[in-house]
């Protein structure tokens, strides 16, 4: 019998899978419970709806009829949308590198009715290959584990939620034990942090561009990361790091612009195969191309703002998460296929199917990309998109100033709780388009957001609060992490208000991020452009003007490390100051004037271009 469970799920990815014959169940406290009543293990397959490996895995192994019913006889087999539970996702990767270090989905693993995994694996053939078991043989050694060698398995597992459990014990002491005592945290020092510069100057790969072998990734944090120290014109700064910086910097969004891993329609790929950025894994996320947003060029930003716009936006102007590598051509399914056509022939085919999870977090990082790079290439239409899609997630995704949604489709909204991933990159993203817009209601909202997320407000999911394997946000490679934009949300918050409290919290949040990330840069490096401007003397830039005033152009150019910069009307000063906001006092002059202050210390107005520009330098 068939009891496969799928069909009326909200994420795109398992209702991929709800004609497969394998009796699938949602991740939740029910699957854990039929399993402890039948003494079975769980299998627990994650992935996303456009992830190619995912969809091979589904064609050769669950729609097979005969591993079907083995996992129905011997498991409770559970599916989980890594995109929609990233608190899922996060756990059980953490629990699979006890196995493995080639992460990555699908995610198979293996865990007791009590939640806690005690075998994990990625991606299972049909039949074996090389040392690779075929995924009957997995299943046939994992049960024979549970039912032959029950203590051991027990004893993997309960080691394994051990070491979690101490490393988020460990996360959370070094995080909120600072911000609760309000004691300055230790943060790497500048030197520190730019010495980093010459660990990835050794890893660039000199021929190709980017960092490493294949395969290559875009690394947008990274990219940002080595943006901060190329700005980074304080007068103490090293000019030599900062020119090996830019150079880093230059060459690597060349390299991605330049090669396959750019699409002819803008869109950025999610990595290359080969070394020298050929041969793409076809599928597009949201999040590559929201975070290089932040860092390209005038022409590499407005090609991704162009993609965003015709392939991933909904009506409303939210953004999905993502497109797949895989098309149907000729009555065939194949990856790549579609892309590998000339713009004007596409047409003749149905392009790639689209993940159509509107996730909170992901907007967020989006936003503040548009808005950035609208702002510094003075791009009104890229600034209009970050407005259209803040609106429709401020709609859609939170109410009363709290995120209490982090994903819908149009089949409704997943009961997966908001993540500090969600609460971190909106604030963050709408703070920014507020400094861009002049909106302070954007600001308010990020504000609230900031409250919510310094004072721990995430519902924790009960399966793995139960098994004690809750990890909490983990360091990511290509995304900006939610703790790092909640922290950075909270010092320019700190900037705008004089709250010092805030500017404290902010550096508790990334101290232990940033000072792994001296060492081990990859997957911290977000963390360590924080670091360094939270170093650097704060520095805030407040242009009151006409929305087409040359001084607010002058003004954006002004970003470095430290740096808040903030253009609005008079009336909105006006509004900013009544909000709380209180750089913006007694700053709502009707001539346009721009105020360079340091610590709220600010300069006499400048009135000119040529006057703002001194005193910037």
């Amino acid at each position: 019998m068939n009891d496969n469970r799928l069909g009326t799920a909200v994420s795109p990815y398992l209702r991929l899978h709800a004609d497969n014959p394998v009796d699938w169940r949602e991740w939740g406290p029910e699957a854990f419970a039929e399993a402890r009543e039948r003494d079975v293990p769980v299998l627990v397959s994650v992935g996303y709806a456009t992830c190619h490996w995912c969809h091979v895995m589904a064609r050769e192994s669950f729609s097979d009829p005969e591993i079907a019913e083995l996992l129905r006889r011997d498991f409770v087999a559970v599916k989980v949308d890594r995109e929609e539970r990233p608190d899922v996702d996060a756990s059980l990767m953490a629990s699979a590198s006890a196995f493995t270090q080639q992460l990555g989905w699908p995610l198979t693993a293996f865990a007791t009715p009590e939640g806690r995994v005690f075998f994990a694996g990625t991606y299972y053939p049909p039949t074996p290959v090389g040392q690779v078991g075929s995924f009957r043989q997995v299943l046939a050694a994992v049960l024979d584990a549970w039912t032959e060698r029950r203590h051991e398995v027990d004893a993997n597992a309960g080691a394994i939620a051990s070491a979690i459990r101490q490393g988020a014990e460990a996360d959370a002491a070094a995080q909120g034990g600072e911000v609760t005592a309000r004691v300055e945290p230790r943060l790497p020092s500048v030197g520190a942090v730019q010495g980093v510069t010459a660990q990835l100057a050794t890893a660039e790969d000199t021929t190709y561009g980017g960092f490493g072998g294949a395969p290559k990734f875009p690394s947008a944090p990274l990219l940002e990361f080595l943006a901060d120290v190329a700005a980074d014109d304080t007068a103490d700064a090293d000019a030599d790091v900062e020119r090996v910086a830019a150079g880093l910097l230059d060459r690597s969004l060349h390299a991605i612009r330049s090669t396959e891993l750019t699409d002819a329609d803008g869109g950025v790929f999610r990595y290359a195969t080969k070394r020298d950025w050929s041969v793409p894994h076809y599928e597009r996320m949201l999040y590559d191309n929201a975070g290089l947003l932040a860092v390209a060029d005038r022409d590499q930003a407005r090609g991704i703002a162009d993609f965003l716009r015709e392939t991933l936006r909904r009506p409303d102007g939210a953004f999905v998460a993502a497109q797949d590598s895989e098309s149907t051509i000729e009555g065939r399914r194949v990856e790549g296929e579609w892309y590998r056509l000339p713009l004007d022939q596409r047409g003749r085919y149905a392009p790639p199917p689209l993940d159509d999870q509107v996730l909170t977090g992901w907007n967020g990082l989006a936003i503040r990309g548009l808005a950035v790079a609208g702002a510094r290439h003075d791009d009104a239409e890229v600034i209009a998109l970050a407005r259209a899609a803040a609106d429709a997630v401020l709609t859609a995704h939170v109410r009363d100033d709290h995120v209490v949604v982090r994903s819908s489709t149009a089949h409704g909204t997943s009961s997966a709780p908001p993540t500090i991933e969600d609460v971190g990159l909106l604030a963050e993203g709408l703070l920014e388009l507020a400094l861009v817009t002049g909106a302070v209601g954007y600001a308010v909202t990020a504000r609230s957001l900031v409250d919510d997320g310094l004072a721990g407000r995430f519902e924790a999911d009960a399966v793995l609060a139960a098994a004690g394997t809750a990890t909490g946000e983990q360091p990511q490679t290509a995304m900006r992490s939610g703790t790092v934009a909640l922290a950075s949300t909270a010092a320019v918050l700190a900037a705008l208000t004089g709250d010092q409290d805030l500017r404290t919290a902010a550096a508790s949040l990334v101290a232990d991020r940033a000072r792994t990330g001296t060492e081990r840069p990859l997957g911290h490096a977000d963390a360590l452009g924080l670091a360094l401007a939270l170093q650097r003397p704060s520095r805030e830039v407040v242009v009151v003007a006409a929305v087409d005033d040359p001084l607010r152009r002058t003004a954006r150019h002004a970003r470095r490390p430290g740096t808040v910069v903030a253009t609005v009307t008079p009336e909105q000063a006006r509004a900013w100051a009544d909000a709380g906001f209180s750089l913006f006092a007694g700053r709502d002059g009707t001539a346009p004037a721009a105020y360079v202050c340091h610590d709220h210390v600010c300069a006499l107005p400048a009135h000119t271009d040529a006057e703002l520009a001194d005193q910037l330098r």
